[in-house]
């Protein structure tokens, strides 16, 4: 569906990350030209598939002159001598939004530092996440598979450069750090280094994930669960065959699984061992326990459940057909006459309300940005509890500058509360388990009379349709289904689950599609319904390894190497964890490198084939040479004569960062510092501290809905609100 039809947008060089943000406006239907954008990587290829390309001079002019987004990559180095620097670009065009992505920003002392993919995800402290935690600390951290870095970095340009695309942000700018993109994935770790707490560490406790989500290996390979309920542990165990060990004091409540976990795993994989990982994942499945098989990136290109929601389309690549993944939004449009409110006031969504249904991370991270781009959101919770983020520091970062009303949606006054509310609303969003929106009468369909423009956006593990859609699943989990888990480790190592990477991914995506379909609102009078699933937006974003899996190359885990790139990895240094991640990308790099390091002093005429054949001999080199310094030393010198590094941080290190000081990235709080957003804008953000459940209840209903104190009273008397 093309939400974007008549949205120009100009694509300069040859940028992965500036490739990716064009790919998703593409995807739902922007007009993409790119002026230079390279050639000759499959990325590369796949990403700027079907975009137009303007050679001469005449439609270079005129795409500069007509687009209504500009989309650049570099530092700023690279836009001094550039005839695309600002001043040219806003000569030529002077209302368009101008987006600059760049590894460490626009601004602030790191902002000319060389780095790469892999420097990145070490100076984000992403690196030290991502599979999670590790019995020995001899293991490196690792990057992700498939240049996750301008993903990440492409989809955060695109969602800012919607909003600002909105209300009255005409000649607005956008400076996108991949640094900062990538760090606040990480909200919870970032909040609780702010709010002065300690960080998180790699070496393995207990089991790690809080008896939460598992990795068990199978006949075949290896099955995830996450019986992280008492209810879902109690039919875990009835779907093991009720083994005697289940009553074992040691594994009875999650504390005890916790505590005694080296145990308890152990016993479920003699049971694990003796099954299949598909019928591992459907006995749970069948028991409403969150489970998935690990598979394959190659086991997802023809599934039943793609094959039902057409995710797939054909594609040629380098001469060969190919099936090339399409967007994940689900979309639908059904027509509204009425004139919808469009944004109106100093931030891109003053004026827009939102009805917020989501919880834990995806949609919270959602609205969290729509709330920081001027949006009035309404976060809906169950009374009692509300929202499990409020358990840890994840609320207080991601619940910013929203309202809050308690509604106990079982009671049929607070669903009609609901109705009133979405009649007034411009966009709702929701995570709830498919079919419980509809159950309760505030389905897409049943709102559709009450408010005919109102967005409605779901988020679900599978999508609602598809014969997969009822599966129960979250996010770690999906992110073991599809391949990115097993990728993303080391040879030699187990798979393990890792944090929860796609869950703020998608809050990016579905936050773009949020921007995109008030844009499609105002402009042709449409009103989207998103069905929007996760598993293939992780699938989005793996496009490197899916189209190599196509092209005869499948993906193995590679740990830190690099098939373009030699050495490029991570070495241990002095200091409790601390290492050093090396990126040499040209041979003028190698022979800084060789200088630097006495060891590599008679190698500096390897090319690098060569400097693959003598890898052992580097790697030794390099483990002399960096465990004799700290990781921040190593990272001085080595930038210094001009190699990509970093040492990986920790989040207090980027609390303390002078850099992310400099480019204002933290926000005060009254207990210390939370993260800002992946990107600085021109007309700023809004803030606000994050609600007590329930807090707003009074305000809303009055000052939204009309209602008196009285009828209030009652209805909380009723117990509608808790």
């Amino acid at each position: 569906m093309a939400l974007l039809t008549g949205f120009k947008v100009l694509q300069i060089g040859c940028g992965s990350a500036a490739a990716v943000c064009g790919r998703l406006l593409a995807d739902v239907g922007a007009q993409v030209t790119c002026i230079d954008p390279g050639a000759g990587t499959m990325l590369l290829d796949h990403l700027n598939h079907g975009k137009a390309v303007a050679v001469d001079a005449a439609e270079r002019r005129k795409a500069l002159a007509e687009a209504h987004l500009i989309v650049r990559e570099g530092q700023p180095k690279d836009h001094t001598a550039s005839p695309y620097d600002v001043t040219g670009l806003r000569r030529a065009n002077a209302s368009a939004t101008l987006v600059t992505i760049s590894p460490y920003g626009e601004t602030g002392p790191r902002a000319n530092d060389p780095a790469t993919d892999l420097t990145l995800f070490f100076a984000s402290g992403i690196s030290r996440l991502l599979t999670g935690q590790v019995d020995d600390l001899a293991e490196a951290p690792i990057r992700p598979v498939g240049e996750q870095s301008a993903f990440i970095g492409g989809l955060a340009a695109a969602c800012a450069a919607m909003h600002a695309s909105l209300g009255n942000q005409s000649g607005a700018s956008i400076d996108v750090s991949i640094h900062e993109a990538l760090a606040t994935l990480a909200m919870t770790e970032l909040a609780r280094a702010g709010l002065g707490k300690k960080s998180w560490e790699r070496k393995r406790l207990s089991d790690g994930n809080g008896a939460t989500v598992t990795i068990l290996p199978a006949s075949d390979g290896y099955a995830a669960i996450s019986p992280r309920e008492d209810k879902q542990w109690a039919a875990w165990l009835e779907a093991m065959g009720s083994p005697a060990w289940g009553a074992d004091p040691r594994f009875v409540t999650k504390p005890d699984r916790v505590n005694n976990w080296d145990a308890l795993h152990a016993l479920m994989s003699q049971w694990s061992r003796q099954h299949d990982k598909q019928s591992i994942a459907d006995a749970a499945q069948r028991a409403h326990v969150p489970s998935f098989p690990l598979r394959e990136v190659a086991e997802h290109l023809d599934t039943p459940q793609m094959r039902h929601r057409r995710y797939y389309e054909p594609h040629d690549l380098a001469g060969k057909a190919i099936r090339r993944p399409t967007t994940p939004l689900g979309l639908s449009v059904v027509a509204s006459n009425r004139k919808p409110r469009t944004p109106n006031g100093p931030m891109p969504l003053s004026g827009i309300r939102v009805l917020d249904f989501s919880w834990v991370i995806a949609g919270p991270t959602t609205t969290r940005y729509l709330a920081a781009m001027g949006a009035e959101v309404i976060k809906v919770e169950a009374p009692g509890r509300g929202d499990p983020g409020r358990a840890t520091e994840l609320h207080t970062v991601l619940g910013q500058a929203k309202k809050s009303i308690a509604l106990d949606l079982k009671n049929p006054q607070a669903v009609e509360i609901v109705r009133a509310l979405a009649a007034k609303s411009d966009i709702l969003i929701e995570n709830f388990a498919t079919g419980v929106m509809d159950r309760l009468g505030l389905g897409a369909e049943a709102l559709k009379a009450t408010n005919p423009d109102l967005i409605y956006i779901s988020a679900s593990g599978m999508g609602r349709t598809g014969p997969d859609s009822h599966a129960v699943a979250y996010g770690t989990l999906l992110q073991c289904y599809s391949g990115f888990a097993g990728l993303n480790r080391h040879p030699e190592v187990a798979p393990r689950v890792g944090f929860a990477w796609l869950d703020p991914m998608c809050g990016l995506m579905l936050a773009f599609t949020a921007a995109a379909a008030l844009w499609h609102r105002q402009r042709e009078g449409g009103v989207a319904r998103v069905d929007f699933s996760m598993i293939e937006a992780m699938l989005w974003t793996m496009a490197e390894p899916l189209v190599a899996t196509q092209l005869g190359s499948a993906p193995k885990p590679m740990g830190n190497a690099s098939t373009r790139h030699a050495p490029h990895g991570a070495w241990r240094c002095v200091g409790d964890d601390d290492w050093i991640s090396v990126a040499v990308r040209s041979d003028e790099e190698w022979r800084a490198l060789c200088n630097l390091v006495p060891g590599l002093s008679g190698m500096a005429a390897l090319d690098p084939g060569q400097r693959r054949d003598a890898g052992q001999d580097i790697d030794a080199a390099l483990t002399a040479w960096a465990g004799t310094r700290s990781a921040a030393a190593a990272a001085e010198a080595l930038l210094k004569a001009g190699i990509p590094a970093a040492a990986l941080a920790r989040h207090g290190d980027l609390v303390q960062s002078p850099h992310l000081a400099a480019r204002a990235f933290w926000d005060k709080h009254d207990a210390g510092v939370l993260p800002g957003l992946p990107w600085r804008a021109s007309f700023g953000r809004s803030i606000g501290p994050a609600p007590e459940l329930g807090a707003d209840a009074d305000r809303v209903l009055a000052t939204i809905l009309g209602l008196s104190p009285d009828r209030i009273a009652e209805l909380r008397k009723s117990g509608a609100l808790g």
